[in-house]
């Protein structure tokens, strides 16, 4: 039987089930045991570093005693925690994106989603270049300037030159003052050649969600298609960043299978990235289980409710503290809102999840991925995140200045991140509310915009930042970045 291993490079070495299901016994076990709880809670407190801060994580099995705690007293204590360490990374910026789906043909038979290729009803679309440039115009229109690339696993009809073609359309245009500035991928597990390709043509970061890492399951689950293949599935990440990309993202589909067994196999897998890589995952999303067009999550007897799922974001946060967390637009505004002071630091707004739907003016039902919850449009979440007190940031910087993957995380941990955060995300939101914003929208923003320049603590950055706010407001000007 295979051992647990975080540096090796085979999945049910990283990925072991043995390792797992101990992990979940010890976490049982240990559900009350106060001492030991607080403990954890103290070890991965923020501590004052230099300027900055920094946080020791937890490792799987640690977290995982956290979220099987039982002690209403010790929960608040760790959603409390979860909020500081939320704040002293991330502070009150959220990021945006949008999907934008490429095609909805697929030869796997995935049986929690509509694209399988058993489902002979719904309606099969692929864009033309054509096509994706009127997505990306609606798409600028509205304000996006990041987005996140979807399409179904066939490589006769989605094959990685469309992939590359589609994100030098993406890349290509300019409309009025609006510009995709960042394009991340989320397309099937590839070969390590084409993650080069893909680095090549300037992706931001790769993601793949496991969907289950109980490998039984996911046999069962994707009875047929190369997403048969769990290793090579699960090896992914690994073969990206041997291609070059070194900002990937990881999440499981809640509700597939037991949460607290998912939960463990993620932390893992981030453990893994980080002792075979040096960088841990960039970004973890948290998608549960929806309806979609011939789905019924009622068929899967793994569903989680509101506060269970708002405690596994406060672990996960808390685990791994210096990783960007991703919630959509699958959750309504109840939910998303109370994950935002738990961890999520990225949401999509306004996003339409079928295949060439956002250039219909009524929303599309006919190739949609899975039901949205939170139908508002970016402007509405924009004015929803401010009232709120966060400050919605369009920010792509990062990345073009080239602090991604090792460099990202160094300044993160570091706490020095928030010297570039701060001001660029202040200035991106001054450019949507220049060009894309509502009266209302308009109203409570440039309020907020002044407050917050006034709280970054650089003079020389605050000052500068301040000036470039002013040229966003009075000219043409775009694209300041510190």
């Amino acid at each position: 039987m295979a051992k647990y291993d975080p540096r090796s490079r085979s999945a049910e070495d990283f990925i072991n089930d043995e390792e797992i299901r101990e992990t979940l016994d010890y976490a049982a076990a240990h559900a009350r045991d106060v001492p030991l709880i607080e403990s954890l809670l103290e070890k991965a407190r923020p501590r004052l570093l230099g300027n900055g801060c920094h946080c020791a994580g937890l490792t799987h099995r640690e977290a995982s005693v956290l979220l099987a705690c039982e002690v209403p007293e010790l929960n608040e204590k760790i959603f409390q925690l979860a909020r500081e360490i939320k704040l002293a990374y991330y502070g009150n910026r959220i990021v945006l994106f949008a999907p934008l789906y490429l095609s909805n043909y697929c030869v796997n038979g995935c049986t929690y989603c509509p694209y399988h290729a058993r489902n002979k009803h719904i309606a099969r679309k692929k864009l033309t270049q054509e096509e994706v440039r009127r997505e990306v115009i609606a798409l600028q229109d509205m304000g996006h300037k990041r987005l996140a690339i979807e399409a179904g696993e066939d490589p006769r009809m989605n094959p990685i030159e469309y992939i590359l073609e589609s994100i030098q359309t993406i890349y290509s245009i300019k409309h009025k003052n609006g510009a995709i500035r960042r394009v991340n991928v989320n397309i099937a597990a590839t070969t390590v050649e084409e993650y080069r390709m893909l680095k090549d043509a300037g992706i931001g970061t790769y993601i793949l969600f496991q969907e289950t890492y109980d490998k039984k399951s996911y046999l069962e689950l994707h009875p047929t298609g190369p997403k048969h293949d769990y290793d090579y599935h699960t090896e992914a990440m690994d073969r990206a960043m041997d291609g070059g990309i070194d900002d990937v993202g990881l999440g499981v589909l809640f509700g597939l299978e037991k949460y607290r067994y998912e939960f463990a196999g993620l932390l893992m897998h981030a453990e893994h990235l980080e002792a075979v890589h040096g960088v841990g995952p960039h970004t973890i999303s948290v998608p549960r289980l929806k309806r979609a067009d011939d789905i019924d999550p009622d068929q899967f007897d793994n569903g989680i409710d509101d506060d269970t799922f708002a405690k596994i974001i406060a672990c996960i946060r808390i685990a791994v503290p210096y990783t960007g967390m991703i919630i959509s637009t699958r959750e309504n505004e109840a939910v998303r809102g109370r994950a935002l002071e738990l961890g999520i630091s990225q949401i999509s707004g306004g996003s339409r999840t079928s295949v060439g739907g956002y250039d219909e003016e009524v929303r599309p039902h006919d190739s949609e991925q899975f039901d949205v919850s939170d139908q508002r449009s970016l402007d509405e979440v924009v004015r929803w995140l401010m009232q709120l007190d966060h400050i919605p940031s369009f920010c792509t910087a990062c990345y073009r200045e080239g602090r991604t993957g090792d460099r990202f995380m160094s300044l993160c941990k570091s706490g020095q991140i928030l010297n570039c955060c701060h001001p660029n995300a202040l200035m991106t939101l001054a450019e949507y509310l220049v060009d894309y914003a509502s009266p209302a929208t308009a109203e409570v923003g440039w309020p907020l915009i002044e407050r917050e320049l006034g709280r970054i603590p650089n003079e020389r950055t605050r000052s500068l930042a301040a000036e470039h706010v002013a040229d966003i407001r009075a000219s043409n000007r775009r694209d300041f970045r510190f």
